[in-house]
């Protein structure tokens, strides 16, 4: 008899450990994504799992909420020494994970408890010991299971779902994303004060409409943080995807003003070549008359309007001349030194809307980062070799590039990233438009961005 109550109690070690171990290894998992350094990720499960054996183990009683509390809180603190940024999106980690432990683990408790009346306590059961050991280590084996399947599925249906794991998140976002969780289990502790209220006073086990109401409860508050969290997500992405389709529409109405302004150009050359023929025979008198320095300063005076309307920068393209123009003119505004060698590939079938887009996003990214430095400078040109043509776009950089993982690239370092962000993927989706790539290389003080188009 002795041996088989041993036997009991080391199934029930067995169990807590596997369990304290798996809801570990889930940990691990939801907060994987939303690490930087995710090679130290594993700590986080680890430290869960090592505070819950300690607390299992004391010689004193604790309440299982508070243990599992202290348990999630160490692992708070682990993420954020791992991760010191966006503190309140470790929050949501932990008060989601809490919540999902927690409410599953009863869940499936119903299931078992079910097992337990219908199979294991049986007299039949009951008087073969060894049997009955089978029984509860098959029941307990399949509690398991089902915990490891519930939240397996709802951590990767979150993390899966959850788009923005770079994204700083805002109170707001936390306060929608974190109250399914904590209304699950507020309710989750009325139920189970009004359960143990009953069985108190009653004398006796709650009949089954409590156990059956728990579990529907605990179910459907599962569902709604997996859905809540679901859905702000698409509403998320469709704000982003409006967002970036208003700046594509603002770099469209910036093109159709680099249009106007080459019109204007092409009306001023229009007009002063309608009245050459007025300034040349001006010129003719003055030289016969032989005012030499008036004749001088009147051929400045037309070599400066021509120089003026025709522009200092010739890419080979209009629109583009006009585009590299407006960036000289406003970095040298703001000390930053503009160099050129661009040229655009005429007669390849690359359109200049698309290679606007190019210039526009990378010379203004460049034009921020490049003014941050002590010495700032931004230089761009291209080049053909066979049928791949390239554009190069360099500036000066201080800093460290941080990646993101889901669109392999750059994250930006604006501490408010709305707005921004969009310029590197709109550059290469340019580039995917014509079978090309870009590539990206930070470091000893200078960042270079290299647009790769295959002409037809």
């Amino acid at each position: 008899m002795e041996s088989v109550e041993f036997y009991w109690r080391i199934v029930s070690y067995l169990y807590v450990m596997a369990d304290m171990a798996g809801m570990g290894y889930f940990l691990y998992r939801f907060a994987r994504p939303f690490v930087e350094r995710k090679h130290k990720a594993p700590y986080i499960g680890v430290v869960y799992f090592a505070i819950m054996t300690v607390l299992y183990f004391l010689p004193f009683e604790m309440e299982n909420a508070v243990a599992y509390g202290i348990g999630i809180l160490a692992s708070f603190f682990v993420m954020c020494g791992i991760d010191k940024r966006n503190y309140r999106q470790k929050v949501f980690i932990a008060v989601t994970f809490f919540t999902l432990r927690w409410l599953s683990a009863y869940m499936i408790s119903e299931i078992s408890l079910c097992l337990y009346q219908q199979i294991i306590n049986t007299p039949y059961l009951i008087e073969h010991k060894m049997l009955q050991l089978g029984c509860y280590i098959g029941a307990e084996l399949l509690e398991l299971a089902l915990r490891f399947l519930m939240m397996g599925v709802s951590v990767y249906s979150i993390t899966k779902a959850y788009v923005y794991k770079r994204g700083n998140m805002s109170f707001k976002e936390l306060f929608m994303l974190a109250a399914p969780s904590v209304a699950g289990m507020t309710e989750y502790v009325v139920i189970r004060y009004y359960r143990g209220w009953f069985e108190e006073n009653a004398g006796k086990e709650a009949p089954g409409i409590y156990g059956a109401v728990a579990f529907l409860h605990y179910g459907m508050s599962i569902i709604t943080i997996v859905v809540v969290t679901v859905l702000f997500q698409n509403i998320r992405a469709r704000q982003e995807e409006r967002l970036q389709n208003e700046l594509l529409a603002a770099q469209i109405d910036t093109l159709r003003r680099h249009i106007g302004q080459m019109e204007e150009h092409y009306r001023e050359l229009r007009r002063l070549r309608h009245d050459m023929a007025n300034h040349i025979l001006t010129l003719e008198r003055l030289y016969a008359g032989n005012k030499l320095r008036e004749t001088e300063a009147y051929g400045a005076d037309l070599k400066a309007a021509l120089a003026g309307m025709a522009g200092e920068i010739k890419s080979g393209n209009p629109v583009t001349d006009v585009i590299l123009q407006e960036m000289k003119t406003g970095m040298e505004k703001r000390g930053i030194r503009f160099e050129t060698e661009f040229y655009f590939p005429e007669g390849t079938g690359v359109n200049a809307f698309d290679v606007s887009i190019i210039l526009n996003n990378a010379l203004q990214n460049a034009a921020e980062h490049a003014g941050e430095c002590r010495e700032p400078r931004v230089a761009v040109r291209s080049y053909r070799r066979g049928n791949a043509y390239m554009i190069e776009v360099r500036n000066s950089f201080t800093g460290e590039l941080q990646w993101d993982e889901e669109t392999g690239l750059p994250l930006t370092t604006k501490e408010s990233p709305e707005g921004h962000g969009y310029g590197l993927s709109n550059i290469r989706r340019v580039a995917e438009k014509y079978s090309g790539t870009i590539r990206i290389e930070g470091g000893g003080g200078e960042f270079c961005l290299s647009v790769l188009l295959m002409l037809e």
